[in-house]
């Protein structure tokens, strides 16, 4: 599966001023039908101490969750190593190979996505997003974060989402915004 087709929803998580919030819409769509448009595809995992959103199959992100949530306890709660051990085990199992969805985890220090091929990548502006309007979230979290400094890292993704779900049809204004809290 490809990040082009991935459908369905939009994510984005920032860190900003020290603080990560990561944030959804709520539309799950099957073709070309609105199913539900409250689902929860952010959550927090280990405590609270990071944060954690999906893109794609809403059964498959729960089986990530999961899987992720185990590496993390097994890595006495080390994010990276966690996301490591994920893609390499879902890389090679024959199982979650076929598992259709994307994840985002972050802590008040990193982002990361982390995909079925293998791949956990940090974000070099410390700003992950993912889903049919990740783009334009990413986009729009860019420009605050360059030009509205004193918008907290919140306020950054809910205005993101906004302008993603104004502009991508997989993509509402029923938002989940989640922060670490201190």
């Amino acid at each position: 599966m490809s990040l082009s087709e991935l459908h369905a929803t939009t994510v984005v998580g920032v860190i900003h001023n020290g603080k990560a919030a990561i944030g959804s819409d709520g539309q799950a769509t099957m073709d070309k039908t609105v199913m539900k448009s409250t689902v929860k595809k952010v959550r927090k995992l280990h405590e609270g101490k990071i944060l954690a959103g999906f893109a794609g199959s809403t059964a498959d992100a729960f089986t990530l969750f999961e899987k992720y949530e185990e590496k993390l306890n097994e890595y006495n709660g080390n994010m990276e190593r966690a996301a490591v051990e994920l893609a390499k085990e879902w890389r090679k199992d024959k199982f979650l190979q076929k598992l259709q969805a994307l994840l985002v985890v972050m802590n008040n220090e990193k982002g990361l996505l982390i995909s079925g091929q293998g791949d956990v990548i940090e974000p070099d502006d410390e700003i992950a997003a993912i889903g049919s309007g990740g783009s334009y979230a990413l986009s729009a979290a860019r420009a605050m974060k360059k030009h509205a400094s004193e918008l907290s890292a919140a306020e950054i993704v809910d205005e993101s989402l906004h302008i993603a779900a104004d502009i991508d049809i997989y993509t509402n204004h029923n938002i989940t915004i989640l922060e670490i809290e201190d």
